[in-house]
């Protein structure tokens, strides 16, 4: 999967579309061309993504950081679910018009990158579904709309880091949010202010480190019916690959074994919150369990490759569960390794959490510093993010 010849040509990062209701509606993938003078053929690029999103799969925001290159992709065929983003530089030249009309007919949603300096041509302004307005170029503080388009059509509000910061763009009347509001700070209580629900799976955790009987383990299930379900509905899911439908706790737990079953829990633990803000949380810290194990796929042992997708699930565990890690790792068995990465921001682990934020940031330097320093070339970043991002898909 994802073999193609251009994405040793890029560089790929990732953040959410996020709505009203904190629910991720869309990825958007910002591709930056290693050559902007000579970037590859839209087409090609176009290709390897369909492994990841495939016409009837989810929606993905195409920002094409390369004027190149995105001239290139207004003039190609799009499957649907594929957005694209156009500076206004471009969307107010005229030499675009007849592209954009073309994308806007086929059906293709297009958004307009940034406040136009120069309005923009009348048969182009209806292109275009909706803007996006970043906070740095934020300027709705009560006073008239200035000139330009850019309150005619509904906003994306982008460079969102805080929840604070995702809130404040709704209540402007932002219909949805760029970026990853994962940045507020963890403010040690002394205690941790998690549900009762995700203590329970913090004790079958320790249950299974301890590798206690599958009877234990099994009763305990079934005295979660929500934590059961979830199981059941995780193994039989696309993304475990089964032939056959598990309907008994004792097959799926022996079926699974204790590490993977590890593995399961973590990423329910994760997942558990009942918050709404944390939604977009629980989803970059699935992404980066998955991304952090795609990353050693091909060179890692198994046992490695679980500790990286333990450490990236729980990298945000401490924003959920309210908690600093040294406080919430004394209850939470994990290995050597991934409290050193979490807790000290050091150990053979730390350097591909580094890299998953350069991804999450899209940040082309700091995602090429990050991977020179785990030694990784750039298409082997990208094949692991189109494979982490195609199986997150799969458990959503």
């Amino acid at each position: 999967m994802n073999e193609h010849p251009v994405l040793g040509q890029v560089a790929l990062g990732y953040s959410p579309m996020i709505d009203r209701h904190r629910a991720v509606t869309a990825v958007r993938l910002t591709v930056f061309p290693n050559k902007p003078d000579a970037p590859p053929r839209a087409g090609e690029l176009l290709a390897a993504l369909g492994g990841t999103w495939p016409a009837d799969g989810g929606r993905v925001s195409l920002n094409i950081v390369g004027e190149n290159l995105l001239q290139d992709l207004l003039q190609t065929e799009l499957p649907l679910n594929m957005m694209v983003e156009v500076p206004a530089f471009m969307a107010a030249d005229i030499a675009h018009t007849e592209a954009l009309q073309a994308l806007h007919s086929r059906g293709n949603t297009l958004l307009i990158k940034g406040r136009p300096l120069t309005p923009l041509p009348r048969e182009v302004l209806p292109c275009f579904a909706y803007s996006i307005i970043d906070l740095s170029d934020e300027r709705r503080d009560g006073q008239p709309a200035p000139g330009g388009v850019s309150r005619t059509i509904p906003h994306v509000q982008g460079e969102v880091r805080t929840l604070g910061q995702m809130t404040d763009a709704f209540s402007r009347g932002a219909i949805a949010v760029l970026g990853w509001p994962i940045d507020d700070a963890v403010v040690a209580s002394g205690k941790s202010s998690a549900q009762p629900d995700l203590q329970a799976i913090v004790e079958l955790i320790n249950r299974v480190d301890r590798q206690e009987p599958v009877e234990r383990l099994e009763a305990v299930m079934k005295n979660d019916p929500t934590m059961a379900f979830k199981l059941m509905r995780y193994i039989n899911s696309p993304a475990f690959g089964l032939s056959v439908e598990i309907t008994s706790f004792r097959h799926a737990i022996m079926l699974l074994g204790y590490q993977r079953l590890k593995r399961w829990l973590a990423l329910l633990l994760a997942s558990a919150s009942r918050d709404a803000n944390m939604r977009p949380v629980i989803y970059a810290a699935v992404r980066r369990g998955l991304l952090m194990e795609e990353l050693v796929r091909e060179t890692g042992d198994p046992e490695r490759r679980g500790e990286l997708f333990i450490c990236g699930v729980f990298s945000l565990l401490d924003r959920m569960m309210k908690q600093p890690f040294a406080e919430l790792l004394r209850s939470i068995p994990v290995p050597e390794a991934v409290r050193a990465a979490l807790v000290d921001e050091d150990g053979p682990h730390f350097p591909y959490l580094e890299l998953v934020r350069a991804v999450e940031s899209a940040s082309v330097y700091d995602i090429r510093a990050a991977s020179d320093n785990i030694l990784l070339a750039v298409a082997e970043v990208n094949r692991a993010v189109l494979r982490a991002l195609a199986a997150a898909r799969q458990l959503d």
